[in-house]
């Protein structure tokens, strides 16, 4: 079975935590660590959830606010839902050959014998 994964980045949350309410806080606190990122960058790693982060980075955070990676971020796992095909089966089935459709009822067809036709 296929598993769902989701995450929330929380260091908002954390600096929110500590009195820390600009991103540019965050810029010096890093440097003292050796971490060197641009005001963009540590406004991405801030407000957005970021998709890759260098573990060097997350050391640093976490040095910054005495917490462990877990604080940083709250992982959700559930067992992913597996799509249903209709036909009972999670396998594909060989088309069957379809019948040809009952005859139309709404015109009636004329005798060979009929001098309209």
């Amino acid at each position: 079975m296929r598993r769902q994964v989701e995450y929330t980045w929380r260091l908002a949350e954390l600096m929110a935590a500590r009195g820390l309410h600009n991103t540019t806080d965050l810029i010096p606190l890093l440097a003292e660590r050796g971490i060197t990122l641009s005001r963009p960058q540590v406004y991405r790693l801030v407000n957005q959830q970021p998709e890759r982060v260098n573990l060097m980075v997350i050391a640093a955070i976490c040095d910054i606010f005495e917490c462990g990676p877990q604080d940083l971020l709250t992982v959700t796992a559930a067992d992913a839902r597996a799509k249903k095909t209709g036909t009972g089966s999670p396998q594909c089935r060989r088309a069957r050959p379809h019948s040809p459709p009952p005859p139309s009822t709404h015109h009636r067809r004329r005798p060979l014998n009929d001098p309209k036709g």
